[in-house]
């Protein structure tokens, strides 16, 4: 399997052959086109360029749209590489669809996570925080973060509030229960990471 993207259309109930009920996601995946084969010889790794989602000239850089130009493929609004051993199987202009994946395969999915803005540490770290009693004036505060005297600083890497969510998120081996080339659509089975109409790569896991 190459691997391709979509974008997740949110989550299901899906009724197994068994009659079991498992939480799925649905994911749309429209067919990916190869923009730039890579070779060993020619750019020291073998790997596959995939373009995804049609955009306007417009709104490309001049590199890009030379990028685009040079391997004759309708720009792209996403780009993505993946690594392969038999680069020589893909042309420029080929289209990768979710046909390559069946029933009971597993795949690797990454995307970005919900983004939450700033919070405290107990959000964020999980601190279990202070008494809730009326008058500790210690509810969600971090505590003590440094040193008095040495090394007098705060420690790199120490847990403090700040930033959280939206960063890359990959959930590996989940289970692909049903792949629907004729709509388009992957339904794995799990959560994948992000809101709906998140980005996905989808790529096969490795044994």
């Amino acid at each position: 399997m190459l691997g391709t993207l979509g974008e997740k259309v949110g989550m299901t109930q899906y009724f197994k052959e068994s009659g079991a009920a498992v939480g799925a996601t649905v994911i749309k995946s429209e067919p990916a086109v190869v923009v730039q084969v890579k070779t060993l010889e020619k750019d020291g790794y073998n790997g596959v360029q995939l373009g995804y989602k049609d955009t306007e000239k417009r709104k490309l850089t001049k590199p890009m749209k030379g990028h685009f130009d040079k391997y004759g493929v309708q720009p792209k609004k996403y780009l993505v590489e993946y690594r392969v051993d038999n680069p020589e199987d893909y042309d420029s202009g080929d289209e990768i669809t979710v046909e390559q994946f069946q029933s009971g395969n597993e795949v690797d999915v990454t995307g970005n996570s919900k983004g939450k803005g700033f919070q405290g540490v107990v959000k964020r770290w999980n601190f279990s925080g202070g008494p809730k009693t009326h008058g500790s004036r210690f509810h969600r505060k971090p505590g003590s973060v440094g040193m008095c005297v040495e090394p007098g600083r705060v420690l790199k890497g120490q847990k403090l509030p700040g930033r959280t969510g939206n960063e890359t998120v990959t959930i590996q081996n989940l289970e692909v229960l049903k792949a629907s080339p004729e709509d388009n659509l992957l339904v794995l089975k799990g959560s994948v990471p992000g809101p709906r109409d998140n980005l996905i790569q989808i790529r096969g896991s490795n044994d």
